[in-house]
């Protein structure tokens, strides 16, 4: 499913956010910014040690803040890493809304044209997937409206199975009745 806010198109895309050629890739990190499993330990493994190390030189960072690395060896140059759980690895709602927000402000202050978001807190960080497709499609529908000339063209969030898909799907079309 697709569809837009403003000039800048929303869309959902099944598979490995490594792989995605766009500005910048977000890692739903921890505070601490050291990358493990999930999206993070993918990211590393692509990337490189050297996204881990340049994200860790500039944490610790507080919940629902993000910092910018470079891509290093990523088809995305840049990685934002938002912090949405801390040392103890558990996520929440209002860490996975902050988190968006300073994913995407991030994303503008790099002057990012496309951008892929995972579905933050769903592994790990234990919060339900429907509720982190919610949340994350609400507050991206929020900033894109907040910020009308804003550099985003292209949000993608990037999932990794037909459950997370399925829970993005009906959050956008939700969402899609009052973006006009």
């Amino acid at each position: 499913m697709k569809t837009t806010v403003g000039r800048t198109a929303l869309e959902i895309v099944v598979g490995d956010i490594t792989e995605l050629a766009v500005d910048a890739v977000v890692n739903a990190a921890n505070t601490e910014l050291w990358m493990g499993a999930g999206v993070a330990g993918a990211l590393k493994r692509v990337g490189g040690e050297d996204v881990e190390r340049e994200a860790m030189a500039q944490g610790p960072i507080e919940l629902g803040e993000a910092v910018a690395t470079h891509g290093h060896a990523l088809k995305a140059p840049w990685v934002i890493h938002a912090a949405v759980m801390g040392a103890d690895l558990q996520a929440d709602a209002h860490a996975v809304v902050k988190a968006t927000a300073a994913a995407l402000e991030m994303a503008g202050k790099l002057r990012a044209r496309s951008l892929a978001l995972p579905a933050f807190g769903t592994g790990v960080g234990g919060v339900p997937v429907y509720q982190s497709a919610s949340l994350m499609v609400g507050e991206t529908v929020r900033y894109l409206k907040a910020e009308p000339k804003t550099s985003l063209r292209h949000v993608i969030f990037s999932v990794y199975n037909d459950a997370a898909r399925a829970a993005f799907k009906h959050a956008l079309a939700g969402s899609a009745r009052f973006n006009r």
